[in-house]
């Protein structure tokens, strides 16, 4: 049987995940996307991946509005990177409200 220890604190998972391409990102600078992951609720916590190597981008994602996580990519590399297209994923964890 498979273990659950974390059940209790987050009794919902999300999942959603779409083609994306970044384009050139300038040193400095980072590209922004949306997915919409239904039953997503701002405080949930989000896991990020893409389905290629980030070259040392920085891939960050959050809920911002209801059933939306808003994805970044940031580029402090100290140069441009152009990223081929790729799948990005994410993973919303929806928490408990009594484990605050």
């Amino acid at each position: 049987m498979a273990r659950r220890q974390f059940q209790d604190v987050f009794p919902a998972v999300y999942f959603g995940s779409e083609t994306y391409d970044a384009g050139s990102i300038l040193d400095g600078n980072e590209e922004v996307g949306e997915l919409t992951i239904t039953g997503a609720a701002l405080g949930d916590f989000v896991l990020m991946s893409l389905s290629i190597d980030v070259a040392d981008l920085a891939l960050t994602g959050q809920v911002t509005a209801a059933n939306t996580v808003t994805y970044q990519l940031n580029n402090n590399t100290g140069g441009t990177i152009d990223l081929a297209s790729a799948t990005v994923r994410a993973v919303v964890l929806g928490r408990n409200p009594a484990h605050v």
